[in-house]
């Protein structure tokens, strides 16, 4: 299908649960988008979600996808590729939710699949839109420094899986999108990575931290947990005359300056908004003017590579323990 410039993109989302509701909501309030349609495993929960927002409740995958020309993804990690693979002979734009596969094989065939068939493949790195980003890229040139910090509760837990994310190492389920934050904004080689981890209530890592170095002498520290008292996501830049801390979570921050007079410090002035939003209007903007996604497949599988190489890392550690 094609898209008219000034036609709503006409989209679905796979997968409704926790997460995959909201890209629901924000296709049918959008209007840049129109929600045709929604597919999930479970019959109900798909028929609630597109009760609530006036759409139909598709029963197959090949179904929704006939109707649509752009969709996102929003099922569990190790399914990505086999939804994609039934995707592939409709030749929809995806949004793929973060991590974008399991492997980076996998990241790898979706990615040129995507090339090779014009189509667009954006992966959700939904941090990317938090507009304290647009504060951090216009502000820092060369960091030296990095602090990032993300927390949260253990998951809930679900009457027929593990608890939602826990299928996967906290590197991969959380500290990912700092991962990828990091690399877009340092973007010099990695040269060093160190890491540790520990399983407490799951069968893989939830709680790490790992420091990476790079060629440009930049150092990043990032911490992760999963079985945390408290909501954490913050992050802090150092340059050689600056020090900006900003908090995703409440969107907001602080700005230091080094001056004849000594440290000014000011509030970040930040825009909130809803990052999902912002993500999936982006997403719908590219479709329509085959511009170039935000956070490509490519960025999506480089922060998956590095994801799973401190993976293995702490998997190596453990076992000499």
């Amino acid at each position: 299908m094609s898209n008219s410039n000034n036609a709503p993109v006409r989209a679905g989302v796979f997968g409704v649960g926790s997460l995959g509701q909201h890209h629901a909501r924000i296709y049918a309030e959008r209007p840049e988008c129109e929600l045709v349609g929604v597919y999930d495993s479970d019959a109900d929960r798909a028929a609630e979600i597109a009760g609530r927002h006036a759409c139909r409740a598709f029963d197959s995958v090949e179904a929704l996808a006939k109707e649509i020309e752009a969709a996102s993804v929003v099922v569990p990690t190790h399914l990505h590729l086999a939804v994609f693979r039934q995707l592939v002979p409709f030749n929809l734009h995806l949004l793929m939710e973060k991590p974008i596969a399991m492997t980076p094989d996998e990241a790898q065939e979706m990615v040129e699949s995507s090339q090779q068939r014009g189509r667009l493949l954006q992966v959700g790195h939904v941090e990317r839109f938090n507009p304290v980003m647009q504060f951090l890229e216009e502000h820092l040139s060369h960091p030296r420094f990095i602090e990032a910090i993300r927390l949260a509760p253990y998951p809930p837990p679900r009457p027929d899986a593990a608890p939602r994310g826990t299928e996967v190492s906290v590197v991969l389920d959380l500290m990912i999108h700092d991962l990828d934050i990091i690399l877009h904004l340092v973007r010099s080689e990695l040269t060093d990575v160190r890491a540790v981890g520990v399983p407490v209530l799951s069968g893989s890592e939830d709680i790490a931290n790992v420091r990476l170095e790079f060629a440009s002498g930049c150092v990043a520290n990032i911490t992760a947990s999963r079985i945390s008292q408290e909501r954490m996501r913050k992050i802090r830049v150092f340059q050689e005359d600056t020090y900006v801390s900003l908090d995703y979570m409440n969107q907001a921050g602080q700005l230091c300056r080094k001056t004849a007079a000594g440290i000014s410090a000011e509030p970040v002035p930040i825009t909130k908004g809803e990052p999902l939003a912002e993500e999936i209007s982006s997403f719908c903007e590219c479709v329509k003017t085959a511009r170039t996604p935000v956070v490509t497949g490519e960025h999506g599988m480089r922060a998956l590579e590095l994801a799973i190489r401190i993976c293995r890392q702490m998997a190596a550690a453990e076992e000499s323990w």
